[in-house]
């Protein structure tokens, strides 16, 4: 769009009080609608959406409208740019639109998963716009945004967003977490179609990263992280679990990736899935801390149907034990491991007040069929 210049007070997103001054090229003829000296009755014509403008323009001018000083033109103007047609404001999410006109669409219309899918293809929307839209509850918006490797490389927030997305999938955390050199377990079983792998970083990078963050002598706080034979005391744990919580989501990823048992221990306690899932991939995790996790009620969902799903881990007894006495272990893995448990295993398990009903019943059947009950 190429014309005069106009220029907005825009709320951050669609609800928020912070504004910012936006700058938009129009051309003459839309710039006349939205100029500071037009004439109210212009404006409130202009805010009913009848406009003779290419689509892109017109969703600019209601944009701009929905900004105006005049609620009722403010309020009139938002009410078109919401009712306008897919064959109009569909063309408009694609071109290269002012990433704030973008942004506040992107609010507009977050229940419509056809028109977000053009904001999140749109190169034209700025990152922040991209990490909102990770947040929704649309599958397939939450695929696009986590194939486009170089915005979540340049913006945490994206990949923080989509790890607290509980749409966020196997696939997609998968796909994220081979950016990073973090693949799945060896024998670990994928339930949703294979996605190729990107490269990944090597060891070299993620280093430098941890050491920009944590210091770049990697010294104090640092060394306790890398070093695998630290054993923190009380107040360190509590020292260092304070500094994680500060990290970004990505730094977070690559410390999984290049961190000790402490900090491994640390992380995969962490509320966002892609944190906790890089921290159980490490390639450094041993099998005692796989049936720790196993064993824990502190660890994601996330977590423990990555272990189950590991024909690796789960040849060990302990794991099997530890997940099908977890309640957190989804259900289907936990009654499968049932059929593996010694007896002794099974009465305490018929006993047991931490377990699910159906686990319970599941090990008094299985005894008795044996006759051991």
């Amino acid at each position: 769009m190429r014309g005069a210049a106009t220029e907005v007070s825009t709320a951050a997103g669609s609800a928020g009080t912070a504004r910012q001054r936006v700058r938009l090229e129009l051309s003459p003829e839309a710039e006349r609608y939205v100029r500071a000296d037009a004439p109210l009755e212009v404006r409130m014509m202009a805010a009913g959406g009848a406009l003779p403008l290419p689509p892109v323009e017109l969703a600019t001018v209601l944009f701009v409208l929905s900004h105006d000083t005049e609620t009722e033109v403010k309020e009139r103007a938002r009410t078109s740019l919401e009712a306008l047609p897919d064959a109009v404001i569909e063309p408009a999410l694609s071109a290269p639109a002012h990433p704030s006109m973008l942004s506040f669409c992107a609010h507009l219309f977050r229940e419509s998963a056809p028109r977000l899918e053009r904001i999140a293809l749109n190169p034209a929307a700025d990152d922040a716009t991209i990490a909102f839209l990770a947040t929704l509850p649309f599958k397939r918006v939450v695929e696009i945004v986590s194939n486009n490797q170089e915005r979540m490389l340049r913006c945490p927030d994206i990949v923080d967003s989509l790890g607290n997305n509980p749409l966020t999938g196997r696939a997609v955390i998968d796909r994220i977490l081979s950016f990073l050199g973090l693949e799945r377990p060896e024998g670990e079983v994928l339930d949703e179609q294979e996605l190729p792998p990107l490269e990944p970083v090597d060891d070299d990078e993620a280093s430098a990263v941890l050491q920009a963050v944590l210091g770049s002598d990697v010294s104090a706080f640092a060394r306790e992280l890398i070093d695998d034979d630290a054993e923190l005391d009380d107040e360190q744990a509590s020292s260092i679990w304070a500094l994680v919580q500060s990290m970004s989501v990505f730094d977070k990823i690559k410390l999984a990736r290049l961190g000790n048992k402490e900090a491994r221990g640390l992380l995969v306690r962490d509320p966002n899935k892609l944190v906790a899932s890089a921290a159980v991939r490490s390639p450094k995790v041993t099998d005692l801390e796989v049936v720790a996790f196993a064993k824990s009620r502190n660890v994601s969902d996330e977590v423990l149907r990555i272990i189950s799903s590991s024909r690796e881990w789960t040849r060990n007894y302990q794991v099997k034990l530890a997940l099908a006495g977890n309640p957190k272990t989804p259900q289907p893995a936990a009654v499968k491991f049932l059929n593996y448990l010694q007896d002794k295993d099974l009465k305490n398990l018929v006993k047991s007040k931490e377990v699910s009903s159906v686990i319970s019943t599941q090990s008094r059947r299985i005894l008795q069929k044996k006759g051991k009950l």
